[in-house]
């Protein structure tokens, strides 16, 4: 099972059953896959010829929609799931993006998250506005829980067609690691890309406090565990993407 969100297409299709009568655009790399096609579209939407635009990501690059009013966005802190050490970051950089489509002329703007965490200290900063108070909170967070800047990570990640003979190796790694002041171990459990063409992917997390060798803690660890030959190890030390 995989997860499955609202999909750009079905969310096309319930507006264009609510809104018949509006003009309507998607606005994907699958809608946008020339420099011409892009020009048209965004020519259109410049000139006033849509009412409704639906696109993904693609849509906070940097365009400017001088008529457009409103900004609604579905599943608005997705990016806040998985794990991932700078998802609030990147979460409040992209909404503030978006959300920066409108009201970019002399017309007032409104913008509408869908939230499933109201409370998440990223949708009460945007809500605010008080940019810093959040990037000062999420410091004081990551230095109380020794993560980076103030400590080190490296993700381990576990890969390989077999399932059981992946969680056996993920494991094995687990008992081998090591235990010592100022280092920790979480894992193993499944990555989040937690299948990748083809492959199960296991996911474990070493942590030290910065002046720790964290090199060498990897290469004494994993110099006492043997793999399987169907399952392959990648580490990733000061991993900027946890996927």
């Amino acid at each position: 099972m995989v997860a499955c969100g609202p999909g750009v297409e079905r969310v096309a299709e319930e507006a264009a059953r609510r809104w018949p009568d509006a003009r309507l655009d998607v606005m994907t790399s699958d809608t946008i896959t020339s420099p011409a096609k892009a020009r048209m579209l965004i020519g259109r939407i410049e000139a006033g010829e849509t009412d409704i635009i639906i696109g993904t990501q693609i849509i906070t690059k940097g365009y400017h929609f001088p008529m457009l009013t409103l900004v609604g966005v579905v599943d608005a802190d997705l990016g806040l799931r998985g794990g991932d050490l700078r998802a609030g970051e990147r979460c409040w950089q992209q909404l503030m993006q978006v959300a920066g489509r409108a009201g970019r002329a002399d017309r007032p703007g409104i913008v509408y998250l869908q939230s499933y965490d109201p409370s998440h200290p990223v949708t009460e900063a945007l809500i605010s506005g008080n940019r810093d108070g959040f990037l000062d909170q999420d410091i004081a967070d990551r230095r109380a829980a020794g993560m980076p800047p103030f400590g080190r990570l490296a993700a381990l990640i576990l890969s390989g067609p077999d399932l059981d003979a992946l969680n056996g190796a993920a494991k094995a790694v687990a008992r081998a690691a090591p235990m010592a002041p100022g280092i920790a171990v979480f894992g193993p459990a499944p990555a989040p890309l937690a299948r990748l063409r083809g492959q199960h992917r296991q996911r474990l997390l070493l942590q030290t406090r910065r002046d720790q060798p964290i090199q060498k803690i990897l290469k004494q660890w994993l110099a006492t565990v043997r793999l399987p030959s169907s399952v392959r190890l990648r580490v990733d030390v000061d991993p900027y993407s946890f996927l």
